[in-house]
């Protein structure tokens, strides 16, 4: 027992030196410094409440006000988030823990940094909210959130909150992350009955829904792929060249031309953007004879690595 505790310590340590972790670190910190802007500057001024733990801790905050209690938002983000870090790490994994973990717990102190950097006050020229319009505040919020929301899922990581009820609802439920992102908002929205006039909870739900069509275009964005599928007499070349210079694998298969019946051979790869340019330059230069076709892919089960997974191993 002690010799399993010893290297579960040594796996959770052992990432710290390599050049992955300081990598993601800075990129989770620049996402959540995105999110938390678009909190402080569009979403706690115009008072819409988004499906989000950042709508529900505004809700709370007005209520506690209402009771004669004074509770800073980001201190009740961090409250609800601490809570939901906990089911984070034993209900879906550790990685994805304590990526979120971090994330999770600098969203509140990063609200007061911009308070501190730049207080709202100093940005609302007119009116009670940055834009001075709820749509445009809607607009500016759900875009700034939904890139952050999309920075982190590319490295298994998530801003918190409904991020994380969302991937519980998926993983044991089998239910679509955006349908469980898009139920959860709308009862989170909901909640705001109790602060917000009908008109400005229906801006929130609007504003639930864009975020899920918004958070699915910039994650596939970003987890796009090239399914390239090539047929050449010079498969091997081809072959190798995938292999050894883009270090990706591909498949082969054996094939009998529809119009001249003669043997073919396609060689199949999937490729990030970059690497399917290079393949077709590489094929430019050494002016190979190819018939090749590709074609978009957002999701990949199965082994997928980057090219630095074996140095930051």
């Amino acid at each position: 027992m002690a010799k399993n505790l010893k290297e579960t310590v040594l796996s959770w340590i052992r990432p710290v030196g390599t050049f992955k972790f300081w990598k993601e670190l800075v990129i989770m910190t620049l996402g959540m410094a995105v999110g938390a802007a678009g909190v402080y500057y569009f979403l706690m001024p115009s008072k819409l409440i988004i499906g989000s733990i950042s709508g529900l801790s505004i809700v709370l905050s007005e209520l506690f006000s209402g009771i004669g209690w004074t509770v800073r938002v980001s201190t009740i983000i961090l409250i609800i988030n601490a809570v939901l870090l906990v089911l984070a790490w034993l209900l879906i994994g550790a990685e994805f823990g304590m990526k979120t973990v971090y994330t999770a717990l600098i969203l509140g102190p990063l609200v007061d940094f911009w308070s501190i950097v730049l207080p709202v006050e100093k940005v609302i020229t007119e009116g009670v909210s940055v834009m001075n319009d709820p749509w445009l505040d809607l607009i500016c919020f759900v875009l700034m959130l939904s890139i952050s929301q999309a920075i982190l899922f590319n490295i298994n990581a998530s801003t918190g909150g409904l991020d994380i009820l969302a991937k519980i609802v998926n993983k044991y439920l089998h239910f679509d992350i955006g349908t469980s992102v898009t139920i959860a908002g709308a009862l989170i929205c909901c909640s705001a009955f109790s602060i917000n006039p009908f008109r400005l909870v229906v801006i929130g739900l609007i504003g639930t829904w864009i975020n899920g069509i918004a958070v699915d275009y910039f994650t596939d964005s970003l987890n796009r792929r090239k399914r390239v599928c090539i047929i050449s007499d010079h498969h091997e070349e081809i072959r190798r060249h995938i292999v050894e210079n883009l270090d990706r694998g591909c498949s082969i298969y054996h094939l009998e031309g529809g119009y001249s019946g003669e043997p073919k051979v396609e060689v199949v790869s999937l490729l990030t953007q970059n690497e399917f340019a290079e393949l077709l330059n590489y094929l430019k230069e050494k002016k190979f004879d190819v018939f090749i076709t590709a074609g978009n892919v957002s999701e990949i089960y199965g082994r997928w690595h980057t090219r630095n997974d074996s140095r930051d191993a």
